[in-house]
């Protein structure tokens, strides 16, 4: 093994997500047609190119009338289309949601509200006149989604309401997987002595959560030469999966120092999730080695994967929160400690059962992982967390600045 290629320092949580964000720049830019835009990020922002609405508009169906009541019904009801001609004070017409309100008009009568008696409108109108105004919405020009934001359906429609057809996203990072070890069983009931995968099924999903497209799954022996054939994958990011240890068949390190990479990350001070790394292949290309155990790896995705992902997507990089502690937790230990956790609409942040290094059941219901410092964490005491991203929260910062202490 090449000693050059190892790390110097074992790195904090929020270092080694600094670290990963720095060590990638953004991805290409593609315009794509709004139906095609879901879960893709802005890679500019959405400005309105016309007002919206671009005229003033009915908001209910009943009645357009100018001046005070009683009024006049004129005939022909106005629908959606071009519109009317100008109403005289003391006359209305009859219109439906969304059609043109006439210049003259004082505003909407609801249906409700009215009363025809021999052709003459009765009623009050409400405060509001149950009319939008042109530009009541945005104004041509106007700031509508900022760059870096999630496309959703409503952020879609928005657009198009707005006059775009194509939204400017950054390409989605292909991400290709390596899952090392012999001892993995990848289907059914594992035997005595061997262990399923965990990681190979839930690993697509973390990427595509967190902006990635995983395109390529291979499933490795433990050889120094097919470790090295992993790494040579085609992608913008690599990840592994085992072998980041310093066992008798944990060959990664010498298979980046083989092909000449740089760990950028080796170990973070965090338990689970020690073993974490991060390396550079001489091409430029990212290589993250997650630990075998289940909620270890997990660690290393939220620690290196979502920040480098984020970057590689122009977003800014995912805030590190704080929350409140409900219950007291120790680490035991000179690391500090990633802990399961449910959080309330308070911030408070309630630990979760089975929390092993190899357990994922504990996982399942959390909102977020609470990074305890090396001391551990008296109940009411404030931790970082790491938030899980289905967890409906803000999670970004417009700099890499500003991560709250671990």
């Amino acid at each position: 093994m090449n000693p050059a290629v190892r790390g110097v320092r074992t790195h904090t949580v929020a270092d080694a997500r600094l670290a990963a964000y720095g060590l990638v720049y953004p991805l290409s830019v593609e315009a794509v047609a709004l139906s095609f835009t879901l879960d893709r990020y802005l890679a500019e922002p959405v400005l309105a190119l016309c007002d919206l609405p671009g005229f003033p508009t009915a908001a209910m169906d009943g009645w357009v009338v100018a001046g005070r009541g009683p009024w006049r019904v004129l005939p022909r009801r106005l629908l959606a289309g071009p519109p009317g001609q100008r109403l005289t004070i003391g006359s209305a017409r009859e219109i439906a949601t969304g059609a043109v309100v006439p210049r003259g008009a004082a505003g909407v009568l609801r249906r409700e509200d009215g009363q025809l008696i021999d052709g003459v409108l009765h009623g009050p109108l409400r405060s509001g006149r149950d009319m939008r105004d042109r530009g009541a919405e945005c104004r041509a020009g106007d700031l509508l989604v900022a760059a870096g934001t999630r496309v959703t359906p409503p952020v879609a429609g928005l657009a198009a309401a707005a006059g775009h057809d194509e939204l400017c996203v950054a390409r989605r990072p292909r991400v290709a997987l390596a899952v090392l070890g012999d001892e993995l069983v990848h289907a059914g009931r594992p035997p005595a002595g061997r262990v399923r995968d965990s990681l190979g099924p839930q690993l697509p999903m973390w990427v595509r959560l967190l902006g990635g497209d995983l395109t390529a799954t291979r499933r490795v022996p433990d050889t120094l030469a097919d470790t090295i054939a992993a790494l040579c994958t085609g992608g913008d990011v690599i990840v592994t999966t085992g072998g980041t240890a310093a066992g008798p068949v944990d060959h990664l390190h010498e298979a980046l120092g083989a092909l000449g990479a740089e760990i950028v990350v080796d170990r973070v001070a965090v338990r689970p999730g020690h073993p974490m790394l991060l390396a550079r292949r001489p091409d430029g290309i990212p290589v993250i080695g997650l630990p075998g155990n289940p909620l270890a790896a997990v660690a290393g995705v939220l620690t290196l994967l979502e920040p480098l992902l984020a970057r590689l997507t122009g977003r800014a990089l995912p805030l590190l929160r704080t929350a409140v502690m409900a219950d007291g937790v120790s680490t035991g230990g000179s690391s500090s400690r990633l802990v399961p956790v449910s959080l309330d609409d308070s911030g408070i942040a309630t630990t979760m059962p089975f929390a092993g290094p190899a357990m994922l059941r504990g996982l399942t219901g959390a909102d977020a992982l609470a990074i305890v410092p090396s001391d551990g964490a008296a109940s009411g005491a404030r931790v970082a967390v790491l938030d899980l991203p289905w967890r409906d929260v803000s999670r970004e910062v417009s700099s890499v600045g500003g991560q709250p202490g671990e």
